[in-house]
């Protein structure tokens, strides 16, 4: 069904809503108007939402309808079930999705492997294309027979040009040509390529059978510049006539561009009839298939315009399935931020733990995307967001001033530096509208695990334990993959939405308390959490550790409790502290904070507050207690879902005990592993290759916080005057103003005080014990496990954070000055130099260099 016909249903049905008809009612009754404004609004929204999500449903019933069922050796495009789509391979799903989705596909079928016996097929098969085939030239039309192998036409192989298509085909040719495109897999450029590209081929070769169109122009249309990674151009190439001779070199190609997602066209004034025509359905064929930018054959025949197939720009993945090296940059011009993510991911990540989060996204997990782009990435083996993709669903008002947007999100995602650009998706009102609906799906698993919260934080340990004992006493391999689909899976991925659940997305605040009372006294009501909300679940290890130095606890008991966290905690390769207790380091009793101190201090800025606003004291307080019982709840959270964490790594050890691989095993991917379990053990073959690739990744210094454009890490790190703070594609190597002959270093104000002293930066957690009482620790990052450090520091210096990142949360709470997010601290200043650090001002001057 046509895109513009399906929209048309859903806003018909929801226009005749029966909670919309409520409005007219409303509308005529007597209440005060006061009353009748905002209820009409509310209840015909409603109304509207209720009506699309029924028409939404009751299309994709029509849908499920209109297909055939599974287990037939051929299909029509429009017929093709979904559980076939993987058998159809990459182009015969591609059409077929695109032909459901009401594009303009020249009418086709696509034989699957299992139609065949060997080369030749079944007679089952043989009677059913004989069926189709006369439906497809009942008036006499010629036939294109391509193939379509499971990995060709993917993300991570195109196979272009490797196996055999044949053109101009009769009716009664059909089966000799589609003999011809089946043996030609075993051709020696075709295992050559795959080889190269890391994919396996296999001998199930489905092939394609499409009635041909006599073009008066064809060629191929990116969906974004293949070169650049610009999303805002589609560039393309146009000949005369059949795109086969573009494809062979027998003629000149004239190129051609559309600026989106308006639509404006450069290019020959012969193919100007039809160019709106063909932004229109490439652009719809994007978003259909979700796949990212798009390469595309298409063909125009008088006025008609064709997409002929579709598959992804190999070149624009990010992902490399031999290597294991991924870079989400390379899909597209996008701002990445790593604030938030990567104080609790400091290194390199394993291809594991990499693809455990794609694999929870894919099965039912918190997943957050718009044009086919999902918010989450990776640069480096390290977790990046995705701005452009999360700004682009917060609704049409965003793209007026997406930087103001930006500062709403400061406390989660950082400051955004001026000089950093926003590339938004070239998105359509209709994409908005399509990507924020589905949005909408999301609300109910998110209600559902924000009402079970306090049910996650209170059985999460005992559910683990169990766990971890019956992973211990699994032998079979096949137990081993039954007991993670039935019970460790459906933990983990509720781990992940009581995290989000738990998360808040903005943090207003500390803006109005500023504007409302000044910097100094908003830095010492927001360090308020432990106060207004009780004990801070990041300050537990360091407490715990002092009792255990102190006599009130055992290390049994610290372990049990505090066991699964630590530096590293998110990485599935990384050993827990609990699984070996003789390496529990125990240090000397801290410093005590100054509670009482800090606690008059409170009192003095709250007495200020209440005098100066009397009417909106009672609000702020209100609001400062909601925000320290979310931090609170957030910080109690998330160590929990360590603790799932920790269960997908028993899971990993025992696979790889069972398939005798040892660490090798986190150098798979989770769907790698699960069908290890299940026998095929192909990718073992790539582990020194990926070896290899984490071991580069660990060498590399951290990169940016921000980057812009397509970043390639090691050329960046190669640069003597790289940015630490931030990349943008396009401005070369230059250096951070900052860096020359300034005194100050500028962050985020994280926790208030002033303090001078002397600069002890460590750039490894392995030297946190060199750091002595009263230092000024400056770092690139810290996560909870560098907390037991803090009591001893002077205050507290980094590249990477934000209002509400590790260092800034726990630095109030111990009443440690800080200042976060300075993104070139530790390139400015050196151990041994004297500095000042004032943490409500954010700032960090420097006295007397080393």
């Amino acid at each position: 069904m046509n895109p513009r016909v399906r929209n048309a249903i859903r806003q018909g049905v929801s226009n005749s809503c029966p909670a919309a008809a409520v409005v007219p009612f409303l509308v005529r009754c007597d209440w005060p108007w006061a009353v009748k404004i905002p209820l009409t609004l509310v209840v015909g929204t409603m109304g509207w939402f209720a009506g699309w999500l029924l028409a939404t449903a009751l299309l994709g019933a029509w849908s499920l309808l209109a297909k055939a069922r599974p287990g037939a050796p051929l299909y029509r495009f429009a017929k093709l079930p979904a559980a076939e789509f993987a058998a159809a391979g990459g182009k015969g799903a591609s059409l077929a999705r695109m032909a459901q989705a009401g594009l303009p596909v020249p009418p086709g079928i696509v034989v699957l492997g299992s139609a065949f016996d060997g080369d030749r097929l079944t007679d089952e098969a043989t009677a059913r294309l004989a069926t189709a085939v006369a439906k497809l030239t009942s008036k006499g039309e010629l036939l294109a027979v391509r193939s379509s192998a499971l990995a060709e036409d993917s993300a991570s192989a195109s196979f272009a040009g490797a196996y055999e298509s044949v053109l101009d085909v009769a009716a009664a040719d059909v089966v000799a040509a589609i003999g011809q495109v089946r043996r030609s897999g075993r051709a020696d450029r075709v295992g050559a390529y795959a080889a190269a590209r890391g994919v396996e081929i296999g001998d199930q070769v489905a092939v394609v059978v499409q009635r041909m169109v006599r073009a008066d122009y064809a060629g191929v249309l990116f969906s974004a510049d293949p070169l650049t990674g610009d999303l805002d151009a589609m560039v393309g190439n146009a000949v005369a006539g059949l795109g086969e001779s573009l494809v062979s070199g027998a003629a000149n190609a004239a190129e051609f561009r559309f600026h989106r997602p308006d639509g404006a066209y450069t290019g020959p004034e012969g193919l100007a009839p039809a160019a709106k025509t063909l932004h229109r359905e490439a652009h719809a064929a994007e978003a259909a298939l979700a796949m990212g930018a798009l390469d595309i054959e298409w063909a125009v025949a008088g006025k008609k315009v064709w997409l002929l197939q579709a598959r992804p720009v190999t070149t624009m993945t990010g992902w490399d399935p031999i290597t294991a090296e991924r870079n989400d940059t390379l899909r597209g011009t996008c701002l990445w931020s790593a604030t938030n993510l990567v104080e609790a991911n400091p290194e390199p990540q394993t291809p594991l733990t990499i693809s455990a989060s794609d694999y929870v996204m894919a099965h039912g997990g918190p997943l957050i995307r718009a044009q086919g782009r999902n918010m989450s990435g990776y640069i480096a083996g390290r977790p990046y967001n995705n701005l452009s993709v999360q700004l682009a669903i917060r609704g049409p008002q965003v793209f007026n001033d997406p930087r103001a947007e930006c500062r709403k999100m400061a406390a989660l995602w950082g400051e955004l530096p001026d000089a950093v650009p926003i590339p938004m998706l070239p998105m359509t009102r209709q994409d908005q509208s399509r990507d924020g609906l589905q949005m909408l799906r999301t609300l109910g698993p998110l209600l559902s695990a924000r009402r079970k919260l306090s049910a996650f934080i209170a059985e999460t340990p005992g559910r683990c334990q169990a766990l971890d004992d019956r992973i211990t006493a699994t032998g079979d391999r096949a137990a081993l993959r039954q007991l993670w689909l039935d019970e460790i899976f459906p933990g983990y991925r509720d781990s992940f939405w009581a995290v989000v659940a738990a998360t808040p997305e903005k943090d207003s605040l500390p803006d109005e308390l500023r504007a409302l009372v000044g910097s100094d006294d908003a830095a010492i009501l927001l360090a308020s959490i432990t106060r207004l909300a009780g004990n801070l679940e990041s300050l537990g290890p360091a407490e715990g550790l002092q009792r255990v130095a102190a006599g009130q606890m055992t290390r049994a008991e610290y372990l049990e409790r505090y066991g699964h966290r630590g530096y590293n905690e998110t990485e599935l390769a990384w050993p827990r502290p609990k699984e070996n207790p003789d390496s529990l380091m125990v240090p000397p009793a801290a410093t005590q904070v100054d509670a009482e101190s800090s606690d008059a201090a409170y009192g003095e800025a709250l007495a200020r507050l209440r005098a100066r606003h009397p009417k909106q004291a009672a609000k702020v307080e209100k609001q400062l207690a909601k925000r320290a019982r979310t931090a609170a709840r957030r910080e109690e959270v998330r160590s929990q879902a360590v603790r799932w964490t920790g269960v997908v790594r028993s899971f990993a050890l025992r696979a790889a005990a069972l398939l005798d691989i040892g660490e090798d095993a986190f150098l798979l991917t989770m769907d790698e592993l699960l069908a290890a379990l299940d026998g095929d053990t192909a990718p073992f073959s790539h582990f020194p290759a990926r070896r290899e690739t984490l071991r580069r990744y660990r060498q590399l210094p951290t990169p940016p916080v921000l980057v812009v454009g397509r970043f390639d890490p090691f050329a960046w790190a190669s640069d003597p005057n790289r940015r630490a703070d931030y990349w943008v594609a396009g401005t070369g190597s230059i250096a951070n103003p900052d860096s020359i002959g300034s005194a100050t270093v500028a962050g985020v104000p994280g926790a208030r005080g002033v303090v001078e002293g002397v600069v002890r930066r460590i750039d490894d957690i392995a030297d946190a014990d060199q750091l002595q009482h009263g230092e000024i620790l400056v770092t690139r990052l810290t996560n909870i496990g560098w907390t037991p450090v803090f009591p001893r520091a002077g205050a507290i210096v980094t590249d990477i954070g934000a209002q509400l990142s590790h260092a800034a949360i726990v630095a109030r709470e111990l009443g440690v000055p800080a200042v976060v997010g300075c993104g070139n601290a530790t390139t400015k200043l050196a151990t041994g130099d004297r500095v000042r650090v004032d943490g409500a001002a954010g700032t960090v001057e420097l006295l007397r260099p080393v």
